[in-house]
């Protein structure tokens, strides 16, 4: 029997979501509803005198070869974050669930890197990849191989997917893990003493009953690949070479506190922002078909 909870006060549920109203509100809702009023305004350097011109600006992001690049190299960064920290938690998760000695120090070490921010994740790769002071540079530049990720812009995408990656790998590793403890024990022993192998099992058991982790973590990594990258890509590498790593929400950066085009830069997040919001409603609407719920 479910026992229903009740308030002796009418006031203090409302009370209690007052807070989570608050912020929601402040920090999301108002931001929002900004970006939208500025996107459709072309206003001075100074910000002082503004001009209400419609969708201009919109049709001027939407008709910029330069933006258009952006956009395919942030699709690339994004599916390459995604699937990389998705697939290296899953594999590092199944480890660690595996009865091995020092497991529980394993699964601490695997989980540290959530802490870090982005932005010292990356100075740690760029100390660790710098062609002039890193370690692993310099051993590359040894070996005779050409690496400058400050030169190459090849070599500069793939060092922040790797740094951006990375650091979601922990996130994704944290629900891979307790996914995998939540699967009884018995189903996987019923399975062993029918014959199947530790692929076969976990590709007709194991993943499917982790298919709401998986959904879940997808809808996640996307979103982090858009939004929660920026200090990543400004620490490494400033969006360059030659635009290589500028993804839109650096380019929102750029040309809103940089470059001072407040109405440019506010409809690029309008746009980033609606992109993401069909992502999401793409992924709902045909991936969670597929998603098996216990």
């Amino acid at each position: 029997m479910q026992r229903r909870v009740t308030f002796d006060n009418r006031l203090l549920p409302y009370l209690l979501l007052a807070p989570q109203v608050a912020v929601t509100l402040v920090f999301f809702i108002w931001p929002a509803a900004q970006a939208v009023w500025q996107s459709v305004h072309l206003q001075d350097a100074f910000g002082i005198r503004s001009e209400f011109v419609w969708f201009e600006n919109f049709e001027h992001v939407l008709t910029d070869p330069n933006y258009l690049d952006t956009l395919k190299v942030t699709v690339v960064f994004s599916v390459a974050v995604t699937v990389l920290s998705m697939g290296t938690a899953l594999l590092l998760a199944v480890l660690a669930d595996s009865k091995i000695k020092g497991a529980r120090a394993y699964k601490t070490l695997l989980i540290w890197p959530y802490a870090l921010a982005p932005a010292v994740a990356a100075v740690l790769w760029m100390f660790i990849f710098n062609p002039d002071i890193g370690s692993f540079g310099r051993a590359l530049k040894s070996l005779g191989y050409d690496w400058d990720y400050r030169l190459n812009g090849g070599q500069a995408l793939w060092m922040v997917i790797m740094a951006a990656s990375w650091k979601q790998v922990a996130y994704n590793f944290i629900f891979f893990l307790a996914g995998l403890q939540a699967i009884p024990r018995s189903v996987m022993e019923a399975a062993a003493i029918d014959g199947a192998g530790p692929v076969r099992r976990f590709w007709t058991i194991t993943f499917p009953l982790l298919s709401p982790t998986t959904f879940f973590l997808l809808v996640v990594d996307m979103v982090y690949a858009f939004f929660e990258t920026f200090g990543t890509i400004h620490a490494l590498t400033q969006g360059g070479p030659g635009k290589a790593t500028e993804t839109l929400i650096f380019r929102v950066y750029h040309d809103g506190v940089v470059n001072n085009d407040l109405g440019g830069s506010s409809a690029q997040s309008v746009i980033l922002m609606v992109i993401v919001i069909a992502l999401t409603a793409v992924q709902f609407r045909f991936i969670e078909r597929k998603v098996h719920y216990a």
